[in-house]
């Protein structure tokens, strides 16, 4: 059968764990950062998608792409490893020790990729810088969102922080949600069909992930966007990692783990 049970789900996501958690950092880091130069492919195809057509909507509707490649490549990305390394931890599956390294080993490698792609992409984009975003729509769409993921929220101050922080939260419920949708199926049509939704979700609802924003705030600050590094972190990337954290850890993970988890020991 194609489908696979939700217990069958939960075990696969505790073998997950403790496989990523095991990895060496060598592998975290490469694996981070091609998953993060694919999601700045994805960011940038979504932003053509939802310019060219004028239809917001677009965006979501190809973003899932780079999911897909990631998921399918089992490569690493430290939202979706938010979700499985602590229900590994409360199994007693790994260490507390293993899913830190992990989990920074992993960011450090997203943020590289992310960079890199960011800035090749501008090359590109500018030609060498000869070409003024302010006269590409796309450039000038990628410089608004950044400036709204930062500045916006600084705008607001502590309730910024929060609106970052919560938004970062619905976002990843959405993203681990759809790492996890990718076990629901064992074929690889099923696999893309099952995690293209909550992905598509969250990205067309334009909640905060930090992955994505990895890409999107370095590029716009390339192209000319008013921001700074500390703008980037201070109302962005801080919060949105936090919210990322807990909305992938408590309403994924531990959820799940909950509902469907079956003790290799159970009570009599």
């Amino acid at each position: 059968m194609a489908y696979v049970k939700p217990e069958e789900i939960v075990e696969n996501m505790l073998q997950a764990g403790a496989k990523k958690a095991n990895l060496p950092v060598k592998q975290l880091l490469i694996r981070g950062f091609l998953s993060g130069a694919f999601l700045g492919y994805a960011t940038t195809l979504a932003i053509l998608a939802a310019t060219q057509t004028g239809w917001g909507i677009a965006g979501a509707l190809v973003f899932p792409v780079g999911f897909v490649m990631i998921i399918l490549l089992g490569l690493e990305l430290a939202t979706g490893n938010f979700a499985l390394l602590p229900i590994a931890v409360k199994d007693r599956r790994i260490s507390i020790e293993r899913l830190a390294v992990n989990w920074s080993w992993v960011l450090i490698g997203n943020l590289l990729g992310s960079v890199t792609y960011a800035y090749l992409y501008c090359i590109v984009a500018t030609k060498m810088g000869s070409i003024d975003p302010a006269t590409i729509p796309t450039l000038q769409r990628t410089i608004t969102i950044a400036e709204t993921k930062t500045l916006e929220y600084a705008k607001l101050g502590f309730d910024g922080t929060i609106t970052a922080f919560v938004s970062a939260m619905l976002c990843n419920w959405m993203v681990t949600l759809g790492a996890v949708m990718a076990f629901t199926s064992s074929t690889t049509i099923g696999k893309i069909s099952a995690m293209w939704l909550p992905i598509m979700t969250f990205f067309g609802l334009s909640y905060e992930h930090a992955i994505v924003n990895m890409f999107v705030i370095p590029a716009g600050m390339w192209l000319g966007a008013d921001i700074t590094v500390a703008d980037w972190w201070l109302w962005n990337g801080i919060p949105v990692i936090a919210g990322n954290l807990v909305g992938g850890m408590l309403f994924t993970g531990f959820m799940l783990y909950w509902s469907h988890h079956q003790p290799t020991h159970p009570l009599k």
